[in-house]
């Protein structure tokens, strides 16, 4: 035990220590993000660690009225609401409400490895402060002529557990906690559930909930709901079986609870979202880490029936990792590339596609992501809104800034933007879960 304790001290040490001076440590942080952005992304050579340095973003929040996120050109930006508790993702009602899924991560198990323990200090500083409210909850926001200033906001659903995902079929509302699929009787206009839910198929949970955020959404014909199931692990450290039906993306039947594995491989799918010209299934994926900075990118992709892309065995189609054992290599051969990288430890967790008509002209039909941004690569990447223009359903152009402005001039973190939406006027809703804001952007002009 006396071994065992120096050694885990040790351990923990050398991991805070690259924690505290990564920057120093990353040299081989020099490639340009945007040779990563787009169809064929540049991939440098591998580059391991015994302890992966870290470069973390301190949390100092919005510290007035005045500080809001930087848009683009035609844009203008203001919070819709403030003092949420970890707002992650946003689903707009088809009578304009917006529902607010706030949410923290579920309770980690008791034994960790020294790593698990340096993760957990990462996640707990690089979060939102304001831990002490309620979350876990879905908070309801009516704006019914579209101002940007509620007439109401309450809580519409609460007692989740660390929900993220919602969808509505009829009067049926749906919503993903991080081990199940529940149903929710709804009318139109309510603002208040107070039903119990019906679990309609269970989740892999815990007791390790690597990655917890379970997305939704539901088939164009209501009859299926598709749900992203994240890795259990970056790389499969804590064990193949903990991967049991993880990195993946179901399909559930609505009537039945009946699931199948609809696509593998794909280790945090998120934003599961329907593109509206060719109907098809659309997650933005946060890739594995500790292979330098400029490994592996995250991505944006169309997601086919079947399909395998690659995790753990390989990355950005078959790109063996060599950390992996046993090697699968009849499963390399048969990994598929995405449709768009995004440059790498951006951590993409929103995606909406833009139908609505009152942005400019040039937003319409493409698709905004949410990135949460780096904790892991020497130069921040990420936290901000990019737009990425589609035409005939598929990437069609470089990725843009929309949204900045989330880390101020020392690099701390004033928010990070989570899940993106449209609302009813064609605004695009933002979720902030550092800020605790949820941001709406119009037209400058309106």
């Amino acid at each position: 035990m006396r071994h065992f304790d120096r050694t885990f001290r040790l351990t923990t040490v050398a991991l805070l220590c690259a924690t505290a001076f990564g920057v120093a440590g990353c040299s081989d942080d020099n490639t340009d993000p945007s040779t990563q952005i787009g169809a064929n992304p540049k991939l440098p050579d591998i580059n391991q660690y015994l302890f992966p340095p870290m470069h973390l973003a301190s949390v100092v929040g919005w510290k007035n009225d005045d500080e809001k996120p930087t848009v683009a050109q035609g844009l203008q930006i203001k919070a819709l609401a403030k003092g949420l508790q970890h707002p992650r993702s946003l689903y707009v009602l088809p009578n304009g409400d917006i529902l607010v899924v706030e949410s923290k991560a579920p309770p980690a198990p008791s034994i960790k490895r020294p790593k698990d323990l340096v993760m957990g200090w990462i996640e707990s500083i690089t979060t939102s402060g304001g831990d002490s409210g309620p979350s876990n909850r879905i908070t309801l926001l009516r704006d019914a002529n579209g101002d940007g200033v509620p007439e109401y906001q309450g809580v519409f659903l609460d007692h989740l557990n660390s929900p993220f995902g919602v969808a509505l079929v009829g009067n049926d509302l749906y919503v993903a906690d991080t081990d199940a699929i529940l149903r929710y009787p709804y009318q139109p206009g309510d603002t208040k559930i107070t039903a119990p839910g019906t679990v309609v198929t269970e989740l892999p949970g815990g007791p390790i909930d690597h990655h917890w955020t379970k997305s939704l959404v539901a088939s164009h014909d209501g009859s299926l709901l598709y749900v992203g199931v994240g890795s259990n692990s970056n790389i499969t450290e804590n064990g193949i079986q903990a991967e049991k039906d993880r990195a993946a993306i179901w399909e559930v039947d609505r009537a039945t609870g009946r699931s199948r594995i609809f696509a593998s491989g794909l280790r945090n799918p998120n934003g599961l979202s329907l593109e509206p010209e060719s109907g098809a299934l659309w997650a933005v994926i946060n890739e594995r880490d500790e292979l330098g900075p400029n490994l592996v990118p995250d991505y944006l992709t169309s997601v086919k029936d079947g399909a395998f892309y690659g995790w753990p065995y390989s990355y950005y189609g078959q790109h063996v990792d060599p950390r992996v054992m046993p090697q699968r290599p009849d499963l390399v051969a048969k990994a598929i590339p995405p449709d768009y990288a995004l440059s790498s430890h951006v951590a993409p967790l929103g995606l909406a596609f833009y139908t609505g008509t009152s942005l400019p002209q040039s937003y319409r039909g493409g698709a905004f992501i949410g990135e949460h941004g780096s904790w892991d690569r020497a130069r921040f990447n990420g936290y901000k809104v990019v737009f990425v223009p589609f035409s005939g359903g598929h990437p069609n152009g470089v990725a843009q800034d929309v949204v900045t402005g989330f880390l101020n001039e020392k690099g701390e973190a004033r928010g990070r933007p989570v899940g993106v939406a449209i609302d009813k006027s064609g605004a695009l809703l933002i979720a902030d879960d550092v800020g605790n804001t949820v941001w709406r952007v119009t037209s400058s002009g309106s």
